[in-house]
């Protein structure tokens, strides 16, 4: 077998359009949160979502220590928010309103949508871990609103059909 190549790995799966989201939680009677492309719905019965925050995030055991966490599905007017949620340190949440969600999980106004959950399982999966939700709450907040998508190292809209 040849020496395994990251960066056209990485350049290859680039080319899979992925749209962008906010995992929130309260640490501590504080709202933490990081932007993801790693979310997927995993199952209708029960209603369950996974995502895949990498092993060397600061964020993501917060949200693990709090049992809950929300996905907030981005639109494509949105990309100061994934811009302010996706540096490490710093207080992410100046400037954003939200509100808590039924498991107390910040929900962003201006979202398209929320998947609000309850940690259900952990997977460990190479320089990630696979995070399961289980939703015990979710809305369509703004049908007309386009996602923010992430496609070959850039964000953009999709433009309708």
């Amino acid at each position: 077998m040849t020496d395994f190549d990251d960066r056209a790995f990485r350049n290859a799966m680039g080319n899979f359009c992925t749209g962008v989201v906010i995992a929130t939680g309260m640490a501590e009677g504080e709202p933490a949160g990081f932007a993801a492309q790693s979310f997927v719905s995993l199952s209708l019965d029960p209603p369950l979502v996974a995502l895949c925050p990498g092993k060397h995030s600061s964020s993501w055991p917060k949200l693990r220590d709090a049992g809950s966490f929300c996905i907030n599905i981005l639109g494509a007017d949105q990309k100061p928010v994934c811009d302010a949620m996706a540096v490490s340190g710093g207080d992410k949440f100046a400037g954003l309103s939200w509100r808590p969600g039924v498991t107390g999980s910040p929900v962003l106004d201006g979202v398209l949508g929320y998947v609000d959950c309850e940690l259900e399982a952990e997977h460990d999966a190479g320089d990630h871990t696979i995070a399961i939700g289980r939703v015990k709450d979710f809305a369509l907040v703004d049908a007309e609103k386009l996602p923010l998508l992430f496609f070959r190292g850039s964000y953009g809209a999709f433009s309708g059909v």
